[in-house]
């Protein structure tokens, strides 16, 4: 979805009340996966109006940390609500609460090795070895039926499942991005009511951002003409 089109929704929403916008990547801020010289002078815009953008995401905590040193936005929440990148800070904020990174790896590793077993098409994601509160597999190939069944699968044994048009995501049942969200205004953003967030994505991933009874806010929901079945 070009940015463009993100710009032009934003637009028809009254700058008085705007304060902050929450923004999924892949899919919405991206052009066939890339950013663009029209969204990185956006954000610039943005910034120069005080108007702070967030990036909320399904990529990994690697790829995140990289992000917000280079994008002209004020921190980035990575792996669909597990961690929180402030763009002054080196280090992440954990959003989910982990007792032992090391028994978390090993059980979501166990918890892939059983989707497998029934699914053996399904291939761990590039970015998986950068993550930390979640695993990843890619999702091509994968009807939605099969969708649901790993869905199923995943809360049969105690754990979240979620995907976009990218990957499938293995997660604490309690990680999504509203929530994640949530906690980073209370945390950070104390000084914004919700009505005055602006929340925006393009998959089911980002179905959270759209929920009232989490965020009672502006919302557009960008629908890709590449969605196909995974809508």
């Amino acid at each position: 979805m070009a940015f463009s089109s993100m710009n032009s929704a934003i637009a028809a929403h009254c700058w008085k009340t705007l304060r902050l916008i929450a923004t999924d990547m892949d899919g919405t801020l991206t052009r066939q996966g890339k950013f663009s010289a029209d969204l990185l002078q956006a954000l610039e815009h943005l910034s120069a109006a005080n108007i702070p953008v967030l990036i909320v995401t399904g990529r990994s905590a690697g790829w995140v940390s990289g992000l917000v040193n280079y994008l002209p936005v004020q921190g980035a929440i990575a792996e669909n609500g597990g961690l929180y990148y402030p763009a002054d800070k080196e280090q992440p904020v954990f959003l989910s609460t982990i007792a032992d990174m090391t028994t978390h790896r090993q059980q979501l590793a166990d918890t892939y090795q059983c989707l497998k077993s029934e699914f053996s098409q399904i291939h761990e994601s590039a970015d998986n070895c950068f993550r930390l509160t979640d695993w990843t597999f890619d999702n091509r190939d994968l009807t939605i039926h099969q969708l649901e069944r790993l869905n199923a699968l995943c809360t049969s044994m105690d754990w979240g499942f979620t995907y976009s048009s990218v990957q499938c995501h293995i997660k604490p049942r309690s990680q999504d991005k509203a929530t994640g969200l949530i906690q980073v205004l209370h945390d950070y953003f104390p000084q914004y009511q919700p009505e005055q967030v602006l929340t925006v994505g393009d998959s089911p991933n980002d179905a959270s951002l759209y929920n009232p009874l989490y965020l009672s806010n502006p919302k557009i929901e960008l629908i890709p003409a590449s969605a196909g079945g995974l809508r």
